[in-house]
């Protein structure tokens, strides 16, 4: 009997009305069974189609990957939540955000990516493949890579690897067991950048791309995901510095990219700002109406204030924020060591973090942020407001659907910006301060930021990743404090186990509806306790349960989570 094709691929028809990006849409195909798959372009298109359709979900990095930003001290939940142990080094692997976004990652895409490797790799053997069918193969193993990237970094030691087998390498067929966990990550790493160089070698450059296709992997996506791995990998194995150093050089030159003039175009809700020369790899959401499929990531809607000040605004105005993160006292304190004037705020603090009394435009309305709803922090993230600004923003560049409040912007995964702080601590790691000023200096002049004197150091480091990438969905502040405080020197592991072992701090306003109302600073009461008390075990999480318990024995937590 035929098996029909089960790979979630319930996903090829809600892509039809649910498709977050324009290059995901896909045509109607009917019932296939494994047999008579791949016969097409378009079926190769579709299938590749339902790999990227777990990246924008709420499930992954549409808000749930953010929870575990808690432990340091950028963010702060603006409403009661139930992950307050990622907060405090207590978790468990099964709160839900853990639990689901290892299943997304997992099994709704790494899995689907294997899947369509195996399968074009199958035709290969008989039939030489199409243009569109190799690119398309080039797209699942760097899909694949960075699906396995990210359960890579945040499960696995040097001591046990993650689970992951290559379909195509198991004589048969793989027959959907549950594969066995590699010896160790740095195996993984080295499968992930094997992955990424044959994608690297399939796939076009982003500017041969068409318009309704960019968004799709390409080269330089390859490439820079290459140089976080490697830059990951490097806390294992020093060796692997300088690869970070030529995958960023790669990018620069081969690939041609750089940074874009203004840090806060690269924010922009304009299209014609959307494909910047630092564009590395994104999710470009599109904003727009429902009923077209134009949605993507909810991000910018999970961080608007909660019911978005609807209850004062004109009758008929408003949006349906959920107020659910917040940037903390800390991370504006960090940013604004880079003010160079008294009382002015520097293009990065001004673009990230709104403050009382700051003004901005709203539906078409002059506005003041203040936040009168739910836990009290004092700030609202900036970086993704411009959406929200036009009277008719509502069904243009924010989705007619206050229960999936998405918007138009190019959601960055990693930017160039992202690569240059990974070659600049690359050369801190072989003692070329000079060199790391250079990439360092080149991005905060950008944002008209006094260039830091003389050779670059650790503390020079985090505090530039930290500012420059600051909120955004490519930047695990979290995993870089951990990471740092493992495998970092003196310098950025006091740094890094200053986050880690203290809770945030917030500002307390004594009439929350006022813009010019008095505040005091102080802890935020969210989550004090249990003490925070960071263990080098939580360099990684621990499996959800129900994981292992599905695998009868085969998956199993690193020795210190037992």
């Amino acid at each position: 009997m035929k098996k029909y094709i089960a790979i979630a691929f319930a996903a090829l028809g809600v892509l039809s009305f649910s498709a977050c990006n324009k290059f995901l849409d896909v045509k109607p195909q009917g019932n296939y069974t494994e047999d008579n798959f791949f016969v097409s372009d378009d079926q190769a298109v579709n299938a590749i189609s339902s790999c990227y359709y777990v990246l924008p979900q709420e499930g992954l990095l549409g808000r749930e990957f953010y929870w575990e930003q808690g432990c340091v001290n950028d963010f702060v939940w603006g409403r009661t939540r139930s992950f307050n142990s990622l907060a405090t080094f207590t978790y468990t692997g099964d709160e839900s955000c853990l639990r689901d976004v290892f299943k997304n990652i997992y099994q709704s895409g790494m899995n689907r990516c294997n899947w369509v490797v195996a399968s074009l790799l199958k035709k290969q053997e008989t039939t030489e493949l199409t243009a569109i069918e190799s690119r398309v193969l080039g797209e699942a193993y760097f899909l694949r890579a960075y699906y396995h990237f990210l359960i890579a970094y945040r499960y696995g030691t040097k001591d046990l690897g993650v689970p992951f087998v290559a379909y195509e390498t198991v004589e048969g067929g793989y027959n959907n067991e549950i594969p066995e966990q590699q010896e160790s990550v740095m195996k993984d790493y080295e499968l992930i950048v094997a992955d990424l160089a044959k994608a690297e070698s399939l796939l076009p450059k982003f500017e041969e791309y068409g318009p309704d296709d960019r968004g799709r992997a390409h080269k330089a996506a390859a490439a820079a995901v290459m140089a976080k791995t490697y830059a990951y990998w490097a806390g294992w194995d020093s060796s692997k510095w300088p690869e970070v150093i030529t995958c960023v050089n790669r990018l620069e030159q081969s690939y041609g990219r750089g940074l874009h003039t203004s840090y806060s175009e690269l924010f922009s809700c304009d299209f014609d700002k959307f494909w910047t020369v630092e564009y590395c790899w994104s999710l470009p959401s599109y904003g727009g109406k429902w009923h077209n499929g134009d949605g993507s990531v909810e991000f910018p809607g999970v961080c608007l204030e909660n019911n978005g000040w609807t209850s004062e605004l004109p009758a008929g105005v408003g949006y349906n924020g959920w107020g659910q993160f917040k940037p903390a006292l800390d991370l504006y304190k960090e940013m604004a060591k880079d003010n160079n004037v008294e009382g002015v705020k520097n293009e990065r603090l001004a673009k990230s973090i709104l403050e009382y009394g700051d003004e901005f435009q709203y539906m078409g309305i002059p506005f003041r942020f203040h936040s009168s709803s739910d836990l009290e922090a004092g700030f609202q993230i900036g970086k993704y407001m411009e959406a929200f600004a036009a009277e008719d923003c509502v069904g243009t560049t924010a989705l007619d659907n206050e229960d999936w409040p998405c918007t138009r912007i190019n959601w960055p995964l990693i930017r160039f910006a992202d690569c240059m702080l990974l070659r600049a601590e690359a050369y801190l790691m072989a003692g070329d301060g000079a060199s790391a000023a250079r990439d360092i200096n080149r991005i905060r002049e950008r944002s008209h930021l006094t260039p830091i004197s003389g050779n670059a150091t650790w503390t020079d480091l985090y505090h530039e990743r930290r500012c420059e990438l600051a909120l955004e969905p490519g930047n695990d502040h979290a995993y870089d404090c951990k990471r740092w405080a493992v495998f970092g020197n003196a310098e950025i592991k006091a740094l890094a186990l200053a986050e880690l072992n203290t809770h945030p701090s917030v500002r307390h306003y004594a009439d929350r509806s006022n813009p010019d109302s008095a505040y005091e600073e102080g802890p935020y009461l969210d989550y004090l306790t249990p003490a925070k008390v960071w263990n080098e075990k939580c360099l990684t999480f621990p499996y959800p349960s129900e994981q292992i318990a599905k695998s009868a024995g085969k998956l199993k937590n690193p020795p210190s989570w037992n």
